[in-house]
């Protein structure tokens, strides 16, 4: 069976699409992004974790392309929380209201650190988690497989940097004692959660069905 030469990432962001683009490139792979399939229109994410919403997106994708899929989620686990926000990282502080000129990562932010102002350091550990998902079409077999990359760190009590998105921010790497929002995107590219599952998606190819 020959090896897929072509495979569509889940998403319209264009930093994604070349970020898996460029690797996959070097293997004789070609990616495609969600633009290149208009007809598929938004997809609910109901699963009640990070691999499973990351499969859901991925066979919507292979089933309407008719290709192989690839499709990632990921998101914030605090230990003081039981591992919230988790798969609602994004819409974490929906319920909470806008301040004046506020984002939506600062209003997910404010709200983090408000319900754990009274945890102690000792107490704030946390992770990046990132599932990436790769879903075979049904005439392909169907075949479906995920994979994990994680990032420990722990909770600052206040923001420190303005690099990155999301909790970058308030999330600090122990070993090279700066936030997420302090690192390069080289620095940040060789240690994250997104790089790790992307290092052993990689280290599965060529995928054959």
């Amino acid at each position: 069976m020959a090896k897929c030469e072509r495979v569509v990432l889940a998403t319209t962001n264009a930093g994604k699409v070349r970020e898996l683009a460029e690797p996959l490139s070097a293997l004789g792979v070609a990616v495609l992004g969600l633009d290149s399939f208009p007809g598929i229109g938004d997809i609910v994410e109901d699963g009640d974790s990070f691999e499973a919403n990351a499969c859901i997106k991925a066979r919507v994708v292979a089933a309407h392309s008719g290709l192989v899929s690839i499709a990632d989620d990921s998101g914030l686990e605090v230990d003081a929380l039981h591992g919230a926000p988790g798969i609602h990282s994004a819409r974490y502080a929906d319920d909470w209201e806008f301040l004046a000129g506020e984002s939506r990562d600062a209003r997910n932010i404010r709200k983090l650190l408000h319900v754990l102002r009274d945890v102690p350091e000792a107490g704030r550990g946390c992770r990046f988690v990132c599932c990436m998902a790769v879903v075979f079409p049904p005439s392909m077999g169907g075949r479906e497989w995920a994979v994990r990359g994680v990032w420990e760190g722990r909770l600052l009590a206040a923001p420190r940097g303005t690099n990155g998105f999301g909790y970058d921010p308030v999330f600090w790497d122990p070993e090279l004692e700066r936030s997420a929002a302090e690192l390069s995107r080289e620095e940040k590219m060789g240690r994250s959660h997104r790089a790790r599952a992307l290092k052993a998606l990689l280290a599965a190819w060529p995928l054959r069905p």
